[in-house]
């Protein structure tokens, strides 16, 4: 079975397709990609698909539900390289890609991601102030 290769960047994933997608491809895709962040706690995916002269209703919808899926699982989504004519299509198809970042090339996209996750982390670990101590009638 043709599957796209998921690459590992610390806490990021990032894949990059190569090949036409279709739609079996596709859907390998999205159940490989969610099994592993969540294998591997991933924060953030970054999806190159500079390689894609061509995304139809289906890969579009497969893509905003990974980035759903994604964001599920705590990770944030960022799309790079995304050829006019395929930005053209999704908009002639009504498909707004909900939830999904998207970036001109792999070094925005990787910036982006990364500040993404940052802030995420900074926001999880804001201190938490410890509530002050009570006997049973509620004073101490």
């Amino acid at each position: 079975m043709e599957r796209i290769p998921i690459l590992q960047m610390g806490d990021l994933l990032l894949v990059t397709i190569q090949v036409d997608m279709h739609d079996r491809l596709a859907m390998t895709l999205q159940d490989d990609l969610t099994t592993r962040i969540s294998q591997v706690d991933a924060r953030g995916v970054l999806i190159d698909i500079s390689a894609l002269e061509i995304v139809d209703s289906f890969i579009g919808r497969v893509l905003g539900n990974i980035a759903k899926m994604a964001q599920v699982l705590d990770a944030e989504t960022v799309v790079v390289g995304m050829q006019p004519a395929v930005a053209i299509t999704l908009v002639e198809l009504g498909l707004s890609l909900t939830g999904i970042r998207t970036a001109l090339n792999v070094e925005k996209g990787m910036a982006l991601l990364r500040s993404a996750v940052h802030r995420d982390l900074n926001e999880d670990e804001s201190p938490v102030l410890p509530e002050e101590p009570t006997g049973i009638y509620g004073e101490m």
